[in-house]
């Protein structure tokens, strides 16, 4: 079995599972997205989508978070922990957007990532799941574990782990893929202790890096 025929397995085995499509984080629009995936980083999905609702009430949109007073964001954003940078780079963020993309998020890449607190993980993330723009997959810390675990890349550089799962997934399924792989990190393949007795994926996984006990 070649590793794209191993991937291509994984994945419809995957999908018994999970459902592929869609954002664990609330939003109801690209703009609330983006927002809520930069506040995101080094923070849970759940605690992201307690904080947004009041942020969303009291900045709608970009216009009004482009007017919010630094000390004002970092107390609402506090909780998500790195708020300062976090909330900086919102505003800057709102700035950016009203100023150059006519107050909304761009629909490319290469103008996702010029937004203050935007990289590759976060723009795959907007961009495929609000837009329906695929030009990659966004890797988080479960789809880093994981393409790893399953010898899908030998990499642990973001970029180059991205590069090597759209190597041996049709692009088509690239915007699936990172929503089956962190639903299955967080019930199975979990970074301390996987539960390689029932996982679907088992026989077709060689647990690189995993104790065969597990």
């Amino acid at each position: 079995m070649t590793k794209r025929e191993r991937a291509k397995a994984i994945l419809d085995r995957l999908r018994q599972d999970y459902n592929p499509a869609g954002s664990f984080l609330s939003h109801h629009s690209a703009w609330e997205l983006l927002v809520a995936t930069i506040l995101a980083a080094q923070c849970t999905d759940e605690r992201v989508n307690m904080v947004t609702p009041g942020l969303f009430k009291r900045w709608p949109g970009p216009t009004e978070l482009a007017g919010a007073g630094q000390a004002e964001l970092e107390e609402v954003v506090r909780s998500t922990g790195f708020f300062r940078n976090k909330a900086k780079n919102l505003i800057n963020c709102a700035k950016m957007v009203m100023t150059e993309f006519g107050g909304t998020p761009p629909r490319t890449m290469a103008e996702m990532i010029r937004l203050p607190g935007v990289a590759r993980k976060t723009a795959n993330i907007v961009l495929s799941t609000a837009m329906g723009v695929v030009e990659g997959i966004a890797i988080d810390t479960h789809a880093k574990r994981l393409a790893f675990r399953m010898d899908l890349t030998d990499s642990e550089n973001p970029e180059r782990i991205e590069q090597d799962l759209c190597a041996v997934f049709d692009r088509s399924v690239w915007g699936e893929v990172n929503h089956l792989l962190v639903q299955h990190g967080r019930a199975v393949c979990q970074a301390r202790k996987p539960f390689c007795s029932r996982c679907r994926v088992a026989d077709l996984c060689p647990r690189k890096g995993v104790d065969k006990a597990a």
